[in-house]
C-alpha cells in the first residue's frame, strides 16, 4: 500500500548495492502496474517486499527490456528486498513461494529476473537455483559496471497468455 512506501524506499536504499535505486515517484509508477507487490512483515514491522511486473509494462529497465525484446508470456521480477535484520528469516521464501503459487493458478508459464554476477551475487544466485531458475542470457548493465544474470523458471503446462 502506498502508506508503506517509506518503509519500502528506506529497505531499498539499504540493499542498493545489488538493486537498482527508487525513488518515491518510480516506486508509486512500478506499483500502479505491478502484477504482484506484497510485503512481509515481523513482529508488525515491512522487512520486505517483492514487486514484479508483466509483460507489456512500461518500465525502462534494460533487464525487464531484454526479457520484453524476447518474449510476449513473462512475470519478471523486478526486486525482492529484506532487511538486514531480517534476513535469513524466510521472508523472501514465503513471498516467492506466494508468487509462485498465484502464477501457477494464473496459468503463467514464465517467471523471469536477473542477479548480478559482476560483482557476484552469490547469495541471490543459490537462492534463485532452489527455487529452479536457470540462465537464459547475461548482460552489461550500469554503463558496463555491472554484469548480470538473466534467469527464467518456467511452467511447463501452463497456458500461453
Amino acid at each position: 500500500m502506498p502508506e508503506d512506501f517509506a518503509v519500502l524506499l528506506q529497505l531499498n536504499l539499504e540493499s542498493e548495492a545489488v538493486l537498482s535505486p527508487l525513488s518515491g515517484a518510480r516506486l508509486a509508477a512500478l506499483h500502479d502496474q505491478a502484477w504482484y507487490h506484497r510485503v512481509a512483515c515481523m513482529d508488525g514491522t515491512v522487512r520486505a517486499f517483492l514487486l514484479a511486473l508483466c509483460a507489456g509494462a512500461v518500465y525502462d529497465s534494460p533487464n525487464f527490456r531484454w526479457f520484453a525484446e524476447r518474449f510476449a508470456d513473462f512475470v519478471y521480477i523486478d526486486r525482492i528486498v529484506v532487511s538486514s535484520v531480517a534476513r535469513h528469516a524466510g521472508l523472501a521464501t514465503m513471498l516467492y513461494g506466494d508468487l509462485l503459487r498465484r502464477a501457477e493458478r494464473e496459468g503463467v508459464r514464465r517467471i523471469t529476473c536477473e542477479f548480478d554476477t559482476d560483482p557476484p551475487n552469490e547469495a541471490s544466485r543459490r537462492f534463485h537455483e532452489r527455487f529452479g531458475f536457470v540462465e537464459i542470457g547475461a548482460q552489461r548493465v550500469a554503463g558496463g559496471s555491472k554484469g548480470v544474470s538473466l534467469q527464467e523458471l518456467r511452467f511447463p503446462g501452463a497456458r500461453q497468455r
